[in-house]
């Protein structure tokens, strides 16, 4: 029984450390803005009502067009299928928000399959390969970069992310403690279903 609980109390510090140290890990992401000159610019999408962006979802689409106007990326990608009730995509009301801050028709690309992060960035990196674009700076919320940028890299994208500073997560301390633990749930069912670990060099929606 005493090995059982040695075992046992190992294991509980252990989770801990690493709960400690990815936590650390995802608000260091997203403490950092890496924007710079790439091919695209990636808004990963967020809830949206029959076309409206969610505040949450507008701080991004406002974020991302803010960087495509300072001429960051020539593209910008759009993401988000749609859950089963609703009229459109995600994607679809990201595209429209743009198309009304200015962006040119031309330039937005869309994917409106993905309903998880996963789903939406294997589309993204499909997507990029058939339009010849090898790197993108990717929009989130600071506590989902980590993810983001983990599966973009994984799916082969040259990566970097640049969050938002509006998001109305940041405003709420118990909205914050909810994101970081989705997180790290999110985190660890990708890394349990093939995903490589947090300590590579290479980075890593709720979704």
């Amino acid at each position: 029984m005493r090995h059982l609980a040695i075992v046992g109390a190992a294991l509980l510090v252990g989770t801990a450390l690493v709960a400690a140290f990815t936590t650390f890990r995802i608000w260091d992401q997203g403490d950092r803005d890496e924007a710079r000159a790439a091919d695209a610019i990636v808004v990963l999408g967020a809830a949206q009502y029959n076309g409206i962006p969610s505040r949450i979802y507008e701080a991004r689409l406002d974020h991302a067009v803010d960087l495509y106007e300072a001429g960051v990326a020539p593209v910008l990608v759009v993401t988000g299928g749609k859950a089963e009730g609703d009229l459109t995509t995600e994607a679809a009301a990201g595209r429209a928000y743009a198309l009304a801050r200015g962006v040119p028709d031309g330039a937005i690309l869309a994917e409106d399959e993905g309903r998880t992060t996963l789903e939406s960035l294997e589309a993204v990196a499909l997507l990029m390969a058939t339009e010849g674009l090898s790197s993108a700076v990717f929009v989130s919320d600071r506590s989902h970069l980590l993810r983001v940028l983990r599966i973009a890299t994984d799916e082969g994208i040259v990566a970097w992310g640049s969050p938002t500073a509006t998001s109305p997560i940041d405003t709420n301390v118990a909205w914050q403690v909810e994101a970081t633990l989705h997180e790290l749930g999110a985190l660890g069912v990708y890394f349990l279903g093939g995903g490589r670990l947090l300590g590579d060099d290479s980075p890593a929606r709720g979704g």
